[in-house]
């Protein structure tokens, strides 16, 4: 679990609860939960979003939640170590060593990679066609940011909505003076509601997706720059040397640490 977005998330709603019970007193929260207010806001913004995307893409973007999460699964060190030993085999037994090589591959990219690295394919077409996958992953992400992106744009929108028919009600019922203070503030509820979806939930889902997608891409971008380094026939530890530069610092000296300085012969 990626315990910094879940802290987030759930820290931002104890600050909001935290800022209502210290102006207010504790027993003010429940004044900040209208039903019909959430459906106007919640419920009219989610559907507005739906309208601009396709049912199966809203739907699938609202699966990312459980995705945003969970920590990500990307290990950049035990990549390139992989990539290295492809190296060290291909140099050591040819380039049709891989296709075995490749059946215990587990991500279809990389494996895809070595397939065609296999089959005598052009290394721009290599490229090309792992590029045109890349492409396509980043195209399917990108949807579901705009999701998110879209529902923030959406809600203060429909918070507003909400806060204009409370305001009539409210003004179709100015015979009764002591009510008007408590109808004024259930028509300013929607508004809240509205902000809080798009700066506590809706925005920093996109960001998180954002931060994501971009470690994904950098990650299946060493690994077609290793395939084409294989295919090209470079000393292993000259892939190495290339694919440590996309590390982070601490990770390059992780993987240092744990390969003794490198993993090319």
């Amino acid at each position: 679990m990626d315990l910094a977005t879940i802290a987030a998330l759930g820290g931002g709603i104890v600050i909001i609860l935290l800022g209502i019970a210290t102006a207010g007193g504790l027993q003010t929260i429940p004044s900040y939960i209208d039903i019909p207010s959430v459906v106007i806001t919640i419920g009219g913004s989610l559907l507005a979003t739906f309208g601009t995307n396709t049912i199966p893409g809203a739907i699938t973007a609202l699966k990312t939640i459980g995705v945003v999460i969970k920590m990500p699964s990307l290990d950049m060190s035990g990549l390139v170590k992989q990539i290295v030993d492809l190296s060290n085999t291909a140099r050591k037994e040819g380039l049709l060593a891989l296709e075995e090589a490749a059946n215990s591959i587990e991500d279809p990219l990389l494996k895809k990679g070595l397939l065609l690295t296999a089959d005598g394919t052009e290394p721009e077409l290599v490229r090309a066609i792992l590029e045109a996958e890349i492409d396509a992953v980043d195209a399917r992400h990108k949807l579901n940011i705009k999701f998110f992106e879209d529902w923030a744009s959406q809600g203060p929108s429909w918070g507003m909505i909400g806060t204009l028919i409370g305001l009539v009600n409210m003004l179709n019922n100015m015979s009764d003076a002591s009510s008007l203070g408590p109808n004024m503030a259930v028509a300013l509820i929607t508004t809240f509601y509205g902000s809080a979806i798009a700066n506590w939930i809706c925005f920093p889902i996109a960001e998180k997706l954002k931060f994501d997608n971009d470690a994904e891409l950098t990650y299946k971008g060493v690994m077609i720059e290793g395939i084409l380094s294989i295919q090209a026939g470079e000393n292993p530890r000259v892939t190495e040397e290339k694919l440590k530069a996309f590390m982070t610092p601490s990770e390059r000296e992780a993987y240092d640490a744990a390969n003794g300085g490198g993993g090319g012969e």
